[in-house]
């Protein structure tokens, strides 16, 4: 496979939708299937196999749900990109899984489109959601960090800026454009954040920002 390509594995119960699934995603230039997975414990068997770029993860699986997959990789800090696949409309669900790690959330009854877009943005290391799913994963997730150590405090009022930029679900040029500042900037910026408040990516950065703004209101 061409290193250029986007490296996936795919973890769906249903034999037919699971086949289908993957020669939908392999119809696309920059997407390599590497592997299926059919179950809980055969996906995480493929992810430490495989390393791959991305894991396309329904919540309903057998021998190990998705949450336990999003759990057990985390407990292995494997940084792969996770985009669930799901049927649920529980905003609960939503944020758990985002909580486990997850940073692309695709409905089942979403266009093809829709998933390609957030594959390729979770390979990037951005969040792929929807502007209506972020608020609402954002703010429920927010509401349980009222009680932070207000770390934000630590920041200079550029890293404030861009933290709530961040929360917003600006991406780095974005950022860098309503700042007047280049996005390499904005990553160096962005580094620092991480350093002074120990979150580990935008997502939990996004978190953070969110519920001191909540605890502040």
């Amino acid at each position: 496979m061409s290193k250029n390509r986007i490296r996936l594995v795919i973890a769906y119960e249903h034999t037919v939708l699971r086949e289908a699934l993957a020669s939908l995603l392999s119809s696309q230039a920059d997407f390599a299937v590497e592997g299926t997975a059919a179950s809980g414990q055969e996906a995480l068997a493929k992810m430490q196999e495989l390393q791959p770029d991305v894991l396309v993860l329904d919540l309903l699986l057998p021998q190990g749900d998705g949450f336990e997959v999003l759990r057990a990789l985390d407990r292995a800090a494997n940084r792969a990109g996770v985009v669930v696949l799901t049927s649920s409309e529980n905003e609960a669900d939503y944020a758990q899984a985002v909580k486990l790690g997850a940073r692309g959330l695709v409905l089942k009854n979403d266009s093809a489109q829709n998933l390609f877009a957030a594959i390729r943005t979770v390979a990037t290391g951005d969040l792929a959601f929807s502007a209506e799913r972020t608020q609402q994963v954002l703010e429920t997730m927010g509401a349980e960090t009222k009680q932070s150590n207000h770390a934000l405090g630590r920041l200079s009022e550029r890293e404030r800026q861009i933290a709530y930029y961040v929360a917003r679900g600006m991406k780095n040029k974005d950022i860098g454009q309503a700042l007047t500042i280049s996005e390499n900037t904005v990553k160096r910026h962005l580094q620092s954040i991480f350093t002074k408040t120990g979150v580990r990516d935008r997502l939990e950065l996004a978190v953070m920002a969110l519920g001191e703004a909540s605890a502040a209101a």
